[in-house]
This record gives structure tokens, C-alpha cells and sequence, in this order.
């Protein structure tokens, strides 16, 4: 009997009929949670979108419905986790199958954290409208949401796209809102000490402005999460990302 040759595939080592069809009921099932992931995703942008409205052209007829995709995004993101766990347990995927679903359960989570924040600003929005006397909201903090939307809306692109340079251009970016976060802190603590009956109102915009910058945290999580789904590296801590954030 002919020895097999080394580079020959031996009968066994050949997927069955059976294998075959689970390895394409995986690959379905997968895309489609990557599908409705995306689609939680696209939903989190837009209602930051109109959270942004509500700061810079006081559009507050849209917080009741910012409330209404919050809560939708509660659901949708245990459901998209539950599935992902799903798959995980059945299919047991590898390589960049599994990459794909460990992005789907840390990224699922901070879109879900985004909407909150989202809901948070709009709300803190409306209530500063309606205090006595009406603080007009700052530009500074108007320019802020602009630039906290733009990151986000970049991290959902470079995650849709699986685009690894527009993630890191997300990480990149992120010194620039520290710095405005910063400096508008420091701005309204100034403010404060001059007009200290204005305290609810100037408490209420430093809470603002941070909940921004939190949500542009979560932008740059994705975005590094997007680099790990395409090189299968972890830069999260790493110097070189000290270095940018500092």
C-alpha cells in the first residue's frame, strides 16, 4: 500500500455531511447577531443624535423619544448578549469567528452605556430650560456634544466597516475632547465661584459636559475593540496608548 503523502487529507480528517451543515448554520447564525448588533448600534447613534439637538437647538419634543430607544436598548442589548453566549456554547467558534463574537459582548454593552448617557444629557438639558431666569446653554458645551457625536458616529463606521484606520483615528481624537472637557470644567467652576445662586444651573452643566466626555470614552472602547477584531491585538493600556491619551 502507497504511503499517503503529508500534504494529503486522510478520509477522517475530512468534515462529514453533518459537520459541513453545522459550520454553515454557525457562520448564519453569527451574521445574523453581527446584523442586529449593528442595528442596536446605528439605533444608539441616532438617539444621541437627537440628545445633541436637544443641546445645541434645545429640540426637547425629541427627549421622549431618546427615552423610548433607551429603554429598547436595555432589551435589545441582554437579548444580543444572551444569543451571543448562545453561540458561543453551541459552536464553540475560533479564530476570527471568535473575535467577532468577543467584540459582539464588549461592544454590546457600550452602546447600551451611550444610550444612557445620551438620555442623561437630554434630560439635563430640558431641566436647565427651566429654571428660573433660563441659562442659555454655552457654545463651548454645544461645540463639545458636536465633537463627542462626530467620535461616536466614526466608531459605528469603523466598526460596521471593520475600517482599523478610522478606529484609530477615533483613539487619536480623543485628547482633543479631554482637553475641551477640561478646560469647560474649569470654565463653569469659575462661574460658579462668581455667581453661586446660579449653583444648580452650573452643577448641571459640569455634569453635562462630563456625561459627553464619558460618552466619548465608550466611542474610543469600541474603536480599540475594532482594532483587536482585525490584528487580534489588545492595545488597550499598552504605552503607545498611554502616550496618546495622556
Amino acid at each position: 500500500m502507497a504511503p499517503s503523502r503529508p500534504d494529503q487529507e486522510s478520509p477522517a480528517s475530512k468534515p462529514g455531511p453533518g459537520q459541513a451543515t453545522s459550520g454553515r448554520h454557525a457562520l448564519r447564525e453569527q451574521d445574523a447577531l453581527w446584523a442586529n448588533f449593528l442595528a442596536l448600534a446605528a439605533s444608539v447613534v441616532n438617539s444621541l443624535e437627537k440628545s445633541a439637538q436637544a443641546i445645541r437647538d434645545g429640540r426637547f419634543d425629541l427627549i421622549d423619544e431618546v427615552e423610548n430607544e433607551e429603554e429598547d436598548s436595555n432589551r435589545r442589548e441582554v437579548l444580543i448578549e444572551q444569543e451571543c453566549l448562545r453561540i458561543l456554547a453551541l459552536y464553540e467558534p475560533v479564530a476570527s469567528d471568535l473575535r467577532r463574537m468577543a467584540t459582539v459582548l464588549k461592544v454590546n454593552r457600550d452602546w447600551e452605556r451611550i444610550a444612557d448617557l445620551a438620555l442623561r444629557v437630554a434630560r439635563r438639558a430640558r431641566k436647565l430650560s427651566r429654571q428660573p431666569g433660563g441659562m442659555a446653554m454655552p457654545e463651548a458645551l454645544k461645540q463639545l456634544a458636536r465633537d463627542v457625536l462626530r467620535q461616536v458616529r466614526a466608531s459605528y463606521q469603523a466598526l460596521a466597516s471593520r475600517d482599523v484606520a478610522t478606529a484609530r483615528a477615533v483613539i487619536a481624537g480623543d485628547t482633543a475632547i479631554d482637553v475641551q472637557y477640561r478646560a469647560l470644567r474649569k470654565q463653569f467652576k469659575t462661574a460658579l465661584g462668581q455667581q453661586p445662586e446660579q449653583l444648580d444651573a452650573w452643577l448641571g452643566l459640569i455634569n453635562t459636559a462630563r456625561n459627553l466626555e464619558r460618552i466619548a470614552d465608550h466611542a474610543v472602547g469600541i474603536a480599540q475593540t475594532v482594532v483587536y477584531l482585525e490584528e487580534g491585538v489588545i492595545i488597550r493600556h499598552t504605552p503607545s496608548q498611554r502616550s496618546a491619551n495622556g
